[in-house]
């Protein structure tokens, strides 16, 4: 599993896609498909926090769910850093901040490779 992290439109899709030679079918925007590949392809989920928070929203729970996908699939999980800035007053976006932050934390202890991009260039951190 790959991690790709950094902020908006820093072409984080774009490098995953040139460095893991990854097809556009196999681009996912915000959902975790359930279809099953073979086991040398890569699935991109990109836009992670977007599908944390939809879970969120639907009272789901994401950690159970992306943890069950996680366990069946080769992926590179692309994710909007959205921890930094101002600490927002409504909870629920304190909770999707929080929530997300844990979920990627654990999804980089468990990366073969985590790596951070900032303006189309990636920095392997892990």
């Amino acid at each position: 599993m790959i991690l790709i992290i950094g902020g908006a439109f820093q072409g984080k899709k774009e490098y995953a896609a040139l460095t893991y030679k990854v097809r556009e079918e196999e681009c996912f925007d915000a959902v975790l498909p359930s279809e099953n590949k073979d086991s040398g392809d890569y699935y991109i989920i990109d836009h992670l926090h977007a599908w944390i928070r939809e879970t969120l929203k639907k009272g789901e729970n994401p950690e159970e769910k992306i943890e069950s996908f996680l366990q069946k699939r080769n992926c590179i999980l692309i994710c909007d850093e959205i921890g930094n800035g101002i600490v927002p007053t409504d909870s629920f976006e304190r909770e999707y901040r929080e929530r997300t932050g844990r979920i990627l934390i654990r999804i980089a202890e468990e990366a073969d490779e985590v790596v951070r991009v900032f303006c189309g260039i990636g920095q392997k951190i892990k």
